[in-house]
């Protein structure tokens, strides 16, 4: 499909909450199409759709296994996505985003989610996602909320070369 333009932090529309995708068609399966690829170009592992322009609720994530290399990533695609369940322990870990380039931050989030919503095809999906899936599932849906790490962040710092390769 098509690599979209990233919004960068100082964009108004990443501060705007998406709106609910009614219609789950070609043009809503184009966008996740777009995103996937504009998520990989980037390269990324998460990617909400207000960040390439589109005020949609409307997240794609490709992680593998943190504990496993050999095992392959596995890709999610969620429309109108919410957290449901949320454990009440909190984890820090360094952040990074698409739309702040060059930047990271300390974040506390929750360590287990379960998150709910629908594919592109309107199939429903419910995901329980432990570590840094957890935490890129928040991260994801606090784009589509309005809400960037930074309004999170205990402290944001440009990263070394040698912390960039482990974010």
């Amino acid at each position: 499909m098509t690599i979209k333009p990233i919004l960068s932090f100082n964009d108004n529309g990443l501060r705007q909450e998406a709106q609910p995708v009614d219609e789950f068609n070609e043009d809503l399966r184009n966008l996740v199409e777009d995103m996937i690829d504009t998520m990989r170009a980037a390269p990324g592992v998460g990617l909400a759709a207000p960040q390439i322009g589109v005020s949609k609720r409307v997240i794609v994530v490709e992680f593998g296994n943190e504990d496993d290399e050999l095992i392959p990533e596995t890709l999610y695609v969620l429309v109108n996505p919410e957290i449901i369940q949320q454990s009440k322990n909190n984890v820090s870990g360094i952040e990074g985003c698409l739309s702040v380039p060059g930047y990271a931050g300390e974040v506390e989030r929750a360590e287990v989610v379960t998150v709910r919503g629908k594919d592109q095809f309107g199939k429903k999906v419910k995901i329980r996602a432990h570590g840094w899936l957890a935490r890129i599932f928040q991260h994801e849906i606090d784009h589509i909320n309005g809400i960037l790490y930074t309004d999170r962040a205990d402290q944001i710092w440009q990263p070394t070369q040698e912390e960039t390769d482990t974010i």
